[in-house]
């Protein structure tokens, strides 16, 4: 063998050996990203396909887990240990997200050197775009009817809290079979404890509905809050029970869960979990006694799923309805959580 073949062929190894190396270094690194991405405790994620209509029951929300996945929509199967379930991502992230029968609602954050855009975006059973709407504010409350017909959403227009006076919302309605909108509750008439009502304070939010005409929302006025209940065909929201906000409808119709503003409590997150009859108008303290800011999902006619803060942003937990047991954590470092199927 020629010189020059022995140098060819010494060549040829090293820069084999040198490609080796690289991919062995590279892969070391991306393992370690991965390792980085799910460290301190994560959730295991997944990309996949995410359907609002599983052959079985599933539990969705939003994915905060740190990663490239953070906000992603996320389903895992309900009948799993949610804290350590692999939750499946489906690729559209939201900052709010809700569903029902097949339709679901995010609300999402379009970032620029601008400023950020807010829309609300209505999804078709496997998370494809049906309409988008641009947002007014910043994005707080969404909800889907029973039908999946109607969705509703409120934002900030101004102030990002609801435990302090300095804000103001505007909350819309769409009829999601002729994209008719409502843009502001506003616009409705209001009966306050029997009589008309107008006042330029007046303020909306948190709508959960009854059905495809029926609807229940928080009315703000005079300092106050009101549970009113909503007839969309006649545009007339009425007051019922006082000291009420965010309100969640029961599948059986007959109890509202909601946020209720207690004595004593931190000025920035005053409220407790509550559930009214509507039949007698009876409030029930749950067994969460912490402070509490969110709008309650029911999972069925005894159990309240919610989020509340927790060590990497929010955790969902669980309570009975009914005062007895002892909250749980259902899934780590997510929100928005809906039951589908």
């Amino acid at each position: 063998m020629t010189t020059r073949a022995r140098l060819l062929i010494l060549l040829i190894a090293v820069l084999v050996l040198g490609g080796a190396a690289t991919a062995v270094v590279l892969r070391a690194a991306g393992d370690s990203a991965q390792r980085a991405q799910t460290s301190a405790g994560d959730p295991p994620v997944r990309p996949g396909p995410v359907t609002l209509t599983p052959a079985g029951r599933q539990l969705a929300f939003r994915n905060l887990a740190m990663g490239p996945h953070q906000d992603e929509i996320a389903a895992v199967d309900a009948d799993a240990d949610h804290a350590d379930a692999e939750r499946t991502v489906g690729g559209v992230k939201c900052m709010r997200f809700y569903a029902a029968a097949g339709t679901g609602i995010c609300l999402q954050a379009q970032h620029s050197a601008l400023g950020d855009i807010y829309h609300a975006v209505i999804l078709d059973r496997n998370l494809h775009e049906l309409h988008r709407f641009p947002l007014a504010g910043v994005p707080s409350r969404a909800r889907v009817s029973p039908s999946g017909h109607l969705a509703a959403w409120t934002v900030f227009v101004s102030g990002e809290s609801y435990s302090g006076g300095g804000f103001s919302t505007r909350t819309s309605l769409v009829d999601t079979r002729t994209w008719k909108l409502t843009d502001t509750l506003e616009t409705f008439s209001v009966v306050k404890d029997g009589h008309p009502h107008r006042s330029p304070d007046t303020n909306f939010w948190g709508v959960t509905f009854a059905d495809d005409n029926r609807f229940y929302a928080t009315l703000a006025t005079g300092g106050q809050t009101y549970l009113a209940q909503g007839d969309l065909g006649a545009r007339t929201l009425t007051t019922l029970h006082q000291n009420v906000e965010c309100p969640s409808l029961s599948p059986d119709g007959t109890r509202i869960a909601y946020k209720k503003r207690v004595p004593g409590a931190a000025a920035d997150t005053p409220w407790r979990l509550y559930v009214l009859d509507l039949a007698t108008m009876t409030e029930t303290a749950t067994a969460e006694t912490r402070p509490f800011d969110d709008q309650v999902m029911w999972a069925d006619d005894t159990t309240l799923v919610y989020a509340l803060p927790g060590s990497h942003g929010w955790d969902v937990w669980t309570a009975p309805a009914d005062g007895t047991g002892t909250p749980r954590k259902l899934a780590e470092q997510a929100a928005s959580p809906s039951y589908l199927g």
